[in-house]
């Protein structure tokens, strides 16, 4: 085994004993490899050794730039997303994070950029939560990791929206409050998602109310591409809702969500 190997397994194996890998997730280190480098461990380390995480089980969700991971924490069950820094995509962040008024003063390097970003999903959430919008709760945003309120039951996350059979009339309702959800976001928490669809809403199987995940890309109105990420926004849940029998315009639904 050459060297560069053995230290890689070590290393590997002792995050492993450290954060409570569980035992049939113990393969996920060596298969995200790319997510749990040198810097990433250390922070889980240090939130581990706070009483923040108790165990980390196996991965949730796979994006672009990020992994989230299911995670036992002291009182209730956790989601980590895992920004990737080595392998995100640097321009696709820029566009929201650069222009964005909270963030004047964030230096042009990837690392810089992807520590910011996971500090404005964090915010963000806090706004939209704070506004009555159904989210994931943040917990700690340290670095390239975001803890979160787990949306699911019993290690299973709640399905996304793309993934729920839905008569028409549970359609129409679970829309209703998508709009007024926007409209909340517009108005109270001055934000604007900026990548809404069916696949960043997870629907709530007990009562079928939505669940707004990935905000990490929401801008505040003062974005000056705020009201283009809108009115994207707004032609992705008619087209999606039009399934259900949805016959409102973009327009109308614009009207919606900047009603006072």
């Amino acid at each position: 085994m050459d060297r560069d190997l053995e230290e890689k397994v070590r290393r590997i194996d002792k995050a492993t004993d450290r954060l409570r890998i569980k035992e049939k997730d113990s393969d996920l280190l060596k298969v995200e490899e790319n997510v749990f480098d040198v810097p990433t461990l250390k922070t889980l380390y240090t939130l581990a050794n706070k009483g923040t995480i108790k165990a980390i089980g196996g991965s949730i969700s796979t994006g672009k730039e990020a992994n989230v991971f299911y995670a036992e924490g002291p009182e209730r069950e956790l989601a980590i997303k895992i920004y990737r820094i080595a392998t995100s995509t640097f321009k696709a962040m820029d566009a929201y994070i650069m222009k964005d008024p909270r963030f004047t003063n964030i230096r042009n390097k990837k690392r810089d950029i992807v520590f910011a970003w996971t500090r404005k999903e964090f915010q963000n959430l806090k706004r939209a939560k704070s506004v009555g919008v159904r989210v994931p709760e943040p917990i700690v945003a340290e670095k390239n990791i975001l803890i979160m309120q787990f949306m699911g039951e019993n290690e299973v996350p709640y399905p996304l929206l793309k993934n729920v059979i839905l008569e028409n009339d549970d359609g129409k309702r679970i829309y209703d409050t998508v709009v007024e959800y926007m409209r909340l976001l517009h108005k109270e928490a001055n934000l604007v998602h900026a990548d809404l669809s069916e696949y960043n809403i997870l629907v709530d199987p007990n009562d079928l109310s939505p669940i707004f995940i990935d905000m990490g890309q929401s801008v505040t109105l003062e974005h000056p591409n705020a009201r283009e990420f809108l009115y994207r926004d707004v032609q992705n849940i008619i087209r999606y809702f039009s399934r259900f029998g949805i016959k409102e315009t973009p327009e109308e639904l614009l009207s919606k969500i900047q009603a006072k």
